[in-house]
């Protein structure tokens, strides 16, 4: 199998194996599809835990939205200005009537920076001229966004951790009952998430921050 829209490619997991167990090499022509799997498993796994996707869509296509908030709107994360198109329904009979200009809105995080850290791509669409976000009491998705959704590159956190949680689920394999072995406290078993890989992600995760 193939992976698709993966943080870690099999041979960067075959050298991480093979740094962990201090060996030179690994096969991995034997095994390609366990580590496909693996690594195509561990992505989606991210991808859940943060409630976000790190990979970039290559090309921009539409999507709509509902607004909740007239003047901030925060749909799926994209990466650039290039091929943008923001249109509303104002009259909320499924048309598009209004396409905003670059002078309408502001893009957020500012300069794709948040926390110090540059590559973010952008979270939030701010109202900052006349315009404002059309609100509709049964939801209705009145906003129309052409955009290349993702990230321009997957950070080295997501990497490292794609390639962590990768190598314990082929490792699950040598201990079905959830035990990796045993130390002096007896039986050390694998949790759901590892706590370096937790640590990894957590900056990541948008339930457990704030959305700019």
């Amino acid at each position: 199998m193939a992976i698709v829209n993966g943080y870690a490619t099999q041979p960067e997991l075959a050298s991480y194996i093979a740094s962990s167990n201090n060996s030179s090499t690994i096969d991995v022509d034997n095994r390609a599809d366990e580590f496909d799997a693996a690594i195509g498993t561990a992505s989606r796994a991210i991808d859940q835990f943060c409630g976000r996707v790190f990979w970039d869509a290559e090309s921009a296509s539409q999507r709509v939205f509902a607004a909740s908030d007239r003047y901030l709107l925060r749909p799926d994360e994209f990466l650039t200005t290039a091929g943008l198109v923001i249109e509303t329904d104002t009259g909320g009979d499924g048309t598009f009537e209004t396409t905003w200009t670059a002078s309408d809105y502001q893009l957020e995080p500012l300069n794709g920076i948040r926390d110090g850290r540059t590559g973010w791509p952008y979270r939030t669409v701010r109202a900052i001229a006349g315009l404002t976000w059309p609100i509709d009491s049964q939801a209705q998705a009145r906003v129309r966004i052409t955009a290349q959704w993702g990230w321009a590159a997957v950070p080295t956190e997501i990497h490292q951790a794609c390639l962590i949680w990768s190598h314990r689920i082929l490792r699950r394999s040598e201990s079905p009952e959830g035990v990796a072995g045993f130390g002096d406290f007896g039986a050390m078993r694998l949790t759901s998430v590892d706590r370096d890989v937790e640590t990894l992600l957590g900056p990541f995760r948008v339930s457990q921050m704030l959305v700019a």
